[in-house]
């Protein structure tokens, strides 16, 4: 009867804890990275009769989870890919529409302020059209302004959501840390804890989202995580950490710090996957260069209009005045050099923009190591040749000898052996436009210079109004002129006083024209050079007589001229970004053409970006229920389960009633 009763009650224990298992499974049916759970059972030894063997009943052997390491490590990577993919897709989506919208891009403002030149320029003494002209300028400055504060918010927002997941990274770190303690405790008897198993899978999936990781197990159940390029975060029970710190060039830049002990090493650019590297990987290829494109544009634009405001007359017959504020002034030089957080030295140094039209969109990282100057281009990695000429002065070239259009003044104090700085030409320039003209009768219309024919020439020469090529300064030109010039049919050219020369050029490239005299009848470009230096362009043509003359002077009744007026609404659809000095007219893009270039890129970048969240969401999809197809709990199973454990308990409880039967009756029949 003994026998019998204990074969019993193994099943009633085993049935129990199957129960128990069960139960287990249902109550943790909503929890996050829970594992079905089940308990294998196997006969007990059994016992020799003279017969043969009998069974002695059933235990249970092991209690596992319904886990593969396949499926867990695949949900874990797709978890990192996707956040990352979703972190880059929202803040590019806020972007994209920044950038393209019809209210909120640059292009309505870009074309409202040559509308209004365009307007001016038919009748240039019309004061309401000028001041019309310093509206859409002032227009345009602040939608500029504008559009900058929105990508500096976005990076701000960078800064602090990066600053958040760093915390997150860290307490799931020290979480995993923990359980790793718990769980190489736990197995020390031979079995595995699945619930901590759980539970330390799950913390590993979470900490993916934030940050990409790869998981090394170790021989005593722990697991090790490292991230970056195999930085180690989690290493058995001890966790390192990461901070989330200023930038050492830019301190609105920041940057993710590996610290282990005593020791800090910076792994901004090691690291990818999870939300962390989508944000990371945002700002490096999207808002970094979009924020210099558009300071390289706000310079162009500012740059190109005053330079050809100063080569006209206002109303005043005064130089023209400059629309925009000077982006060379010493307050906005200082702010695009960074020192980096380790130099010694206090040097504080100025950047200036030379050339507007050769600026890149890139960023550069400058060296001082005693006696030379080492410059790199942060884009391409590209070395810079640094030129310093004059002394305290650096001029920066690639390697095609193309000029970065940008100088620096080292100025005093001097660097210190072993300073960093942080070149970043274009960066604010967005933010530092300005209107400073306020007078609308100082808008410089007109041409500074005039031709006539005179009356009382005998031949059928005419002379075109000339077209100035470049100025010094007012009062030189004025000094320079007025100055004749005399056909003369015995050399079938021209003559001039002294210290002017003429020169016929190929009006196509500018090059000295063959034959160099003037050819009758057809019509000649010629560039005039005075005395002071300044040059103009101008044609003559028909067939002019011996001493017929032709007078170039200072255009002082230029109330009605639009000349200059016509030269700047031209800048709309003239190439000035992007030009190769070396190479002027095969390289360069306008204005409008060169925001298009950068809301192309953005509306490119954000369309494939929306493509790889289609993509990765369903790859996630497919993972999850990969995994949740054998791991997660299926109530309807389970239900089933708790029916047949419920009839597997009573039919063992029903062969202890039956061996106390057995055993009463036995004990009856000695009475």
């Amino acid at each position: 009867m003994a026998d019998l009763l204990n074969i019993g009650l193994s099943g009633i224990s085993a049935s129990k804890t199957q129960l128990s298992v069960t139960g287990h499974n249902i109550t943790n049916v909503n929890t996050p990275g829970y594992s079905r759970q089940s308990a294998t059972q196997a006969t007990r030894v059994p016992q020799f009769s003279g017969a043969g063997y009998v069974g002695s009943g059933t235990t249970l052997t092991d209690i596992r989870r319904s886990y593969s390491e396949f499926l867990t490590t695949q949900l874990r990577s797709t978890t990192a890919l996707n956040s990352d993919v979703m972190a880059y897709k929202s803040q590019i989506d806020q972007l994209d529409s920044l950038l393209a919208g019809s209210t909120t891009g640059i292009t309505p403002s870009l074309q409202k302020f040559f509308s209004a030149l365009q307007t001016a320029a038919e009748d240039p003494s019309n004061i309401p059209a000028r001041q019309l002209v310093l509206s859409e300028a002032e227009g345009l400055a602040r939608r500029f302004n504008t559009v900058y504060d929105r990508l500096n918010e976005q990076n701000n927002f960078t800064n602090k959501q990066m600053t958040a997941v760093g915390d997150q990274i860290n307490r799931l770190a020290g979480s995993i840390a923990s359980l790793n303690n718990a769980i190489a405790v736990a197995a020390a008897n031979g079995q595995q804890p699945n619930d901590l198993l759980d539970a330390r899978d799950e913390a590993v999936r979470q900490l993916s989202s934030y940050i990409g990781v790869t998981v090394v197990p170790q021989d005593d159940g722990s697991q090790n995580i490292f991230i970056g390029s195999g930085q180690p975060l989690v290493v058995g029970a001890n966790a390192n950490r990461l901070e989330v710190v200023p930038g050492q060039g830019d301190p609105n830049r920041f940057e993710v710090q590996f610290v282990s002990g005593g020791s800090r090493q910076g792994i901004t650019t090691q690291i990818s996957g999870g939300e962390l590297g989508g944000l990371i990987r945002y700002r490096e290829e999207v808002l970094d260069s979009t924020m210099n494109s558009l300071g390289r544009l706000a310079l162009a634009v500012s740059d190109q209009v005053n330079s050809q405001l100063g080569q006209g007359l206002d109303l005043k017959g005064q130089i023209g005045a400059a629309l925009f504020g000077d982006f060379n002034d010493p307050s906005l030089a200082k702010l695009r050099v960074q020192s980096f957080a380790g130099n010694t030295g206090n040097a504080r140094p100025l950047l200036n923009i030379t050339d507007t039209s050769a600026l890149t969109t890139s960023d550069y990282r400058l060296e001082f190591d005693g006696t030379n100057y080492t410059a790199r281009r942060l884009s391409d990695n590209q070395l810079m040749t640094v030129t310093e000429n004059p002394p305290g002065t650096l001029s920066f070239t690639d390697g095609s000898g193309r000029d970065q259009g940008i100088q620096l003044e080292v100025g005093t104090p001097a660097p210190a052996a072993g300073d960093v700085f942080l070149l970043q030409p274009t960066r604010r320039g967005a933010a530092s436009i300005s209107t400073v003209l306020d007078q609308p009768d100082q808008l410089a219309f007109a041409a500074p210079v005039r031709s006539e024919a005179n009356g009382q020439n005998r031949g059928t020469g005419s002379i075109s109004q000339p077209d100035l090529q470049s100025l010094l300064n007012l009062g030189s030109l004025t000094g320079a002129l007025p100055v004749t010039l005399t056909y003369d049919a015995a050399s079938g050219d021209f003559t001039l006083p002294p210290g002017a020369t003429l020169t016929r050029i190929d009006p196509n490239d500018g090059t000295p024209a063959t034959p160099p005299t003037f050819q009758s009848g057809q019509t000649n470009t010629y560039e005039l050079t005075l005395a002071d230096g300044s040059t103009l362009r101008l044609t003559l043509s028909g067939r002019p007589e011996n001493g017929d003359t032709f007078n170039v002077a200072f255009n002082d009744k230029g109330v009605s001229d639009n000349r200059n007026a016509l030269k700047l609404a031209d800048l709309q659809n003239k190439a000035t970004i992007g030009i190769d000095p070396n190479s002027p007219g095969t390289t360069g893009v306008t204005f409008s053409d060169g925001y298009g270039d950068l809301v192309e890129r953005v509306g490119t970048l954000t369309a494939q970006a929306r493509q790889d969240s289609d993509a990765t969401s369903a790859i996630l999809k497919q993972a999850t229920d990969n995994r949740d197809s054998l791991s997660a709990v299926s109530l309807d199973e389970e239900a089933a389960n708790l029916i047949k454990f419920e009839q597997y308990y009573s039919a063992s409880a029903q062969v202890i009633q039956v061996a106390r039967s057995l055993f009463d009756t036995l004990i009856s029949s000695f009475r």
